[in-house]
């Protein structure tokens, strides 16, 4: 790792009067969660997915709600699943003692729909999931039902041989239909976005009290191929005049000057710009 890097990312960790995180699936991968990079990754997690050819890109896609209800639950009430009994690692803590501890105002854009940070000890408020959280559900119809939390007893029979979850699947409690995760999907264009504007709401009031502070962006395990997060990150970064910090093993480059480009895991820099 560049040792200079490492003491500058240090120093603006240091100096930050608030610090706006952006975070992406490298943030989760460092926690053990799987890695759905290219399809070898993800049908090593999947491997009936495998056996039917299907892609992450093809299986992320609200259709299989309707085609193959079983299915689409047997893949996404795995991954609830998953995240549930998935400890967030200490990268996670770094940041909520930096909160909480030490007093220095924090807000979380992340592309993660885990609700790690929220398990962490994060309040609700001062987070922003931009494609929505697999811990709350909608109505596949659309029939006019709010978003609702999942519950905490919730858990679904899944085979693992073929990935098909059995009955009861979860049910729209307005008009009985199946129900979906409220998470933007590939080709999504039932997902219901009210929960994560008012979450957007949120982050623009926040900015708008802390843009005259010293502003540290510390951008976590988020590539280029879905670019969101990065380009949140970039132009509040430009907009505020402060520093961001780019932490990602694949793709660290940045083509500003404010940008300090770390190329390696998020739990390890946290770790390392954070110890005094």
């Amino acid at each position: 790792m560049d040792q200079d890097s490492i003491l500058a990312a240090k120093n603006a960790w240091q100096e930050a009067e608030a610090i706006l995180v952006g975070s992406g699936a490298g943030m989760g991968v460092d926690s053990g969660l799987p890695d759905f990079r290219g399809s070898d990754g993800f049908w090593k997690a999947y491997p009936p997915l495998a056996k039917l050819g299907i892609e992450f890109h093809e299986m992320a896609n609200p259709k299989w709600f309707t085609e193959d209800p079983n299915l689409a639950w047997g893949f996404y009430g795995h991954r609830l699943k998953l995240y549930r009994k998935t400890i967030p690692h200490r990268g996670f803590d770094i940041l909520l003692e930096k909160n909480t501890v030490q007093k220095i105002p924090m807000f979380i854009f992340t592309s993660n729909v885990d609700g790690h940070f929220q398990k962490t000890g994060f309040a609700g408020e001062q987070i922003v999931e931009c494609h929505g959280s697999i811990m709350h559900l909608q109505c596949n119809e659309a029939c006019g039902q709010l978003i609702w939390r999942v519950e905490s007893n919730f858990k679904l029979d899944i085979d693992p041989e073929n990935l098909q979850a059995k009955n009861p699947l979860p049910l729209c409690p307005n008009c009985g239909s199946i129900a979906r995760p409220n998470i933007l999907m590939f080709s999504d264009w039932g997902w219901i976005q009210e929960r994560t504007a008012k979450q957007k709401e949120n982050l623009t009031r926040w900015i708008e009290q802390y843009s005259s502070s010293k502003l540290l962006v510390i951008e976590l395990g988020a590539g280029p191929s879905i670019p969101t997060v990065r380009e949140v990150c970039e132009e509040i970064t430009l907009s505020s005049k402060g520093n961001m910090i780019r932490v990602n093993v694949r793709d660290p480059g940045s083509n500003s000057n404010q940008t300090i480009s770390i190329p390696h895991t998020a739990k390890d820099t946290l770790e390392r710009i954070s110890n005094n």
